[in-house]
């Protein structure tokens, strides 16, 4: 179905989920006459800008553009709270009726509370995401690992999405938090961008200054190829990055040495068959004194393919730990891994919550995150 087709659908579907929302807390609250004009103005500017929010990124830059965007991003994220907890109180009266516990307090208090907690939720959530990443420390240890690679690290930023509402100066911060680190390499792996080169090649330039010993390494998400790949890719290597693309690089420590890989996205081929998606392709020629194999690969589901190549650590992304809730939930519906540390056979895999944030500034029980990865002896 065409954007323009499926935009006027996107426009009904959204207009009876806001009706929705409107007559099961209105009647519940019995606001006075002005309090409820303001309530039901307040859903339509929210109908209206929650699609404003879901295309910030090809607003075309005009006067009032950037504050259209940052206006559907926030009405996007209050809304999406706003919808969540409308079912969640409708499931709980539901249970309670059944229980034989019901009346006007319940159905009141109830009303009230939904739109107060989602307006808290969705403040808390812009506070987290515009914060810049923690850094988080994860110490994975690797069989036989040789002396003179214990320690080695790898700083990982991932899923930034400059864009609408992510710019330089917050490119910038994390830039100086990345070297702050002094890895032993950098990895960026994917989803760094949402639009074009044209538009948002001067907010990327701080990337230029990242700095580590054995290089910066970028690995393309399925993000890049909503923007341009093929533009996105000669940019990284424009700004001195080292763009792997089912290949793979070998760094040497003393007596041992260390193979760095990297693959295109997962659904690349979706894209570009040319840039279909290849653990086997990216560890091919490794020379025998290779000790270590580390993979990047945009989405944990490379795994399976990673663990058959022989690798033994895999840094990916995309799924920002779930962003905030209830989408935390819906993850492992397409990827085996929603965060953190995991295995597959001899394979770990470290799935980052993301650097940045996607769509509404709002993170809420998934911080976003600077990872320093460190191998140690198993």
């Amino acid at each position: 179905m065409s954007v323009r087709r499926s935009f006027p659908t996107l426009l009904f579907l959204l207009a009876l989920l806001h009706i929705y929302i409107g007559m099961r807390l209105f009647p519940a609250i019995a606001p006075g006459v002005v309090a409820g004009t303001v309530g039901v103005l307040l859903l339509a500017l929210s109908w209206v800008l929650v699609p404003l929010g879901l295309r910030a990124h090809t607003l075309k830059r005009g006067k009032w553009s950037e504050q259209l965007a940052w206006a559907g991003l926030i009405a996007m994220g209050y809304f999406s709270s706003l919808l969540v907890l409308t079912l969640l109180r409708d499931v709980t009266l539901a249970l309670l009726w059944v229980i034989g516990v019901n009346g006007w307090l319940v159905h009141h208090d109830s009303a009230v509370l939904v739109p107060l907690t989602a307006l808290a939720v969705t403040l808390v959530g812009f506070v987290n995401a515009r914060r810049v990443a923690r850094v988080v420390k994860v110490e994975v240890p690797i069989e036989n690992l040789p002396d003179a690679l214990n320690g080695y690290s790898i700083a990982q930023i991932s899923d930034i999405h400059v864009g609408p509402t992510i710019k330089r100066p917050y490119l910038n911060a994390i830039v100086n938090h990345v070297n702050a680190l002094k890895a032993d390499a950098i990895a960026i792996t994917g989803d760094l961008v949402d639009g074009s080169v044209q538009r948002l090649k001067m907010h990327t330039e701080p990337l230029q200054r990242l700095s580590a010993r054995d290089g910066t390494f970028f690995v393309t998400g399925n993000h890049e190829y909503y923007s341009g790949a093929e533009e996105w890719i000669a940019e990284m290597r424009r700004l001195g990055l080292t763009v792997l693309l089912n290949e793979h690089v070998v760094r040497v420590r003393g007596d041992a040495a260390l193979m760095i890989a990297g693959v295109t996205d997962y659904t690349a081929h979706h894209f570009q068959q040319s840039h279909k998606s290849d653990p086997h392709a990216a560890a091919a020629g490794a020379p025998d004194y290779v000790r270590v194999r580390i993979l990047l690969a945009h989405q944990p589901r490379s795994a399976h393919a990673a663990a058959e190549a022989g690798f033994h650590l895999q840094l990916s992304g995309h799924t920002h730990g779930g962003q905030f809730f209830p989408w935390n939930l819906f993850v492992p519906l397409q990827q085996p891994f929603v965060a953190g540390l995991n295995r597959v056979r001899d394979l770990w895999v470290y799935t980052s919550r993301g650097t940045g944030y996607w769509g509404p500034p709002k993170r809420f029980g998934a911080p976003s995150e600077i990872t320093l990865v460190r191998l140690v002896p198993a």
